[in-house]
Parts: C-alpha cells; structure tokens; sequence
C-alpha cells in the first residue's frame, strides 16, 4: 500500500483469509471481522451446516470449506482448492481447537495426542501448506489462537495447556524463519470471553465466573468481537512491523492481581 493512511491502513481489502473453526465462537467473529474490513473469508470446520449459516449471515466475499484439521494429510489439497477458486491464502487463522476439563493424573495419553493432533499438528499442517506460496508472493500473515493457558497455570487443563503453549513456542520459531520472507506470524491469546462455550462451562459456577471477573482488572467478560478486531489489526498493514508476537486480549487477567 503506497502512503498508506486511516482507515485503509487497518483495510484488509484484496485479501482471502482462511479461518479454521471460522463457523462459531471466536472463529466466527474473527471471520465477520476480517469481512467487514474487507477480506474474502473461508471459513473451515468440520460441521457443514454451521459453516453454510455462518458464511450465509457474511454474505458475499464469505465461503466455505468442510475441513477437520485433524486429517494432516488433506491440508495441501485445502489450500490448493481455496487457491483454485477464491485466491491464493494471504491470511491463516489457526483457530480450530478442542478443550477437556480434566485432573492432569487422569488424563491419559490418547487424551493427550488427540489435544496435540487438533491444534499442534493440525495448525503445523496448514501453515506448513500455506507458507510456500506466502513465500513467494514475499507477504502474507499467519496467527495462532493461543489462550490465557498459554501464559499462566490454570487446573484442570493440562493438555489444552500443552496445546496452547506450544503456540507460542510455534510463533516464535515460524516468525524466525518466515519473516525475512515477508510473512509475519503472530498470535493472540483471549481472556475469558463470553461465548457459548464459556456460558455452557459456567453453568451451575456461580463462584467460578465470579472467581474470573474478580481476577480480571476489567471486571467482565470479553465479547468474541474484542479478538475479531485485533486479529484484523495483525493482519493488516498497520501491523506490518508485528511479528512473533503473542497479544493477550483479556482485560487485563494476564497482569492483574
């Protein structure tokens, strides 16, 4: 972008982003983010007709792509079809992710390869596709979905802790390697947000939500909208000096007491 200035600066017009889990929650707000600021959005997941509804809501510059991300192997043909019809993937979000509440001493190994499948390797196999055409085209951004797992002990949750963390060891190597290429590589870590998922866990936890609310300086939840609009900053040209960076988006929960 030539003289670049507001609002185009923040524009991400031109662009096609691929967001995995892109049909609800989190996913599905970073997707209506990235479109209002202009991108063509692909939003992947297993669940054909979350996706359909989702895309349907977006309207133009809004497709979809039944994809498990577990399926490693199939990432390189996603990408090339995505290519194909819509445009070569400027932006992936690595979004799609499981959770299991459970003490670390019961969780059993399989447990743990399935947590490490969905979100390392699943994450590693679409970057991994996307990162070559990035390369030549010398520009492109990648983010990872991290958590406030990712930055601080929580209990209960040691292989989604695993998972997450790993992100951000991800981050720091792929930005390394990529960035002298023209592709940045970022993540964001989410506070507590109000989705349906946290409203489902809450249920019946009074003293939890409380015990989040009270840990965080802000004093409330997030809205999935406060992570869709970082995560149109970090890939837009206003973050074009960003990378390998890991943004807590949580109200403050990551540094407050």
């Amino acid at each position: 972008m030539n003289n670049p200035s507001f609002p185009g600066i923040f524009s991400l017009r031109g662009q096609v982003a691929l967001i995995t889990g892109g049909g609800t929650g989190i996913g599905r707000a970073i997707a209506g983010a990235m479109h209002a600021a202009g991108a063509h959005v692909v939003l992947a997941g297993r669940r054909e007709a979350e996706l359909a509804a989702a895309a349907a809501e977006l309207g133009e510059r809004a497709s979809i792509a039944v994809h498990d991300v577990t399926e490693l192997d199939a990432a390189p043909a996603l990408v090339a079809r995505i290519t194909r019809e819509t445009g070569p993937v400027t932006c992936l979000v690595n979004n799609a992710g499981i959770n299991m509440k459970k003490p670390a001493v019961e969780t059993t190994s399989p447990e743990f390869e399935a947590m490490l499948r969905t979100h390392v390797l699943g994450s590693h196999a679409l970057t991994r596709a996307v990162a070559p055409g990035m390369i030549e085209r010398k520009s492109g951004s990648v983010l990872f979905i991290a958590s406030m797992a990712s930055l601080f002990g929580i209990p209960g949750v040691i292989a989604y802790t695993a998972a997450k963390s790993a992100y951000v060891g991800m981050v720091k190597c792929y930005s390394t390697e990529l960035s002298p290429h023209g592709v940045r590589v970022n993540a964001i870590a989410p506070g507590w947000i109000e989705t349906a998922m946290s409203r489902k866990a809450m249920e019946g936890d009074p003293a939890r939500r409380q015990k989040i609310i009270g840990r965080t300086p802000m004093a409330k939840f997030g809205a999935p909208a406060d992570i869709g609009w970082a995560a149109v900053y970090l890939a837009s040209p206003a973050a074009s000096f960003v990378t390998g960076v890991t943004l807590p988006v949580d109200g403050g929960a990551s540094i407050g007491f």
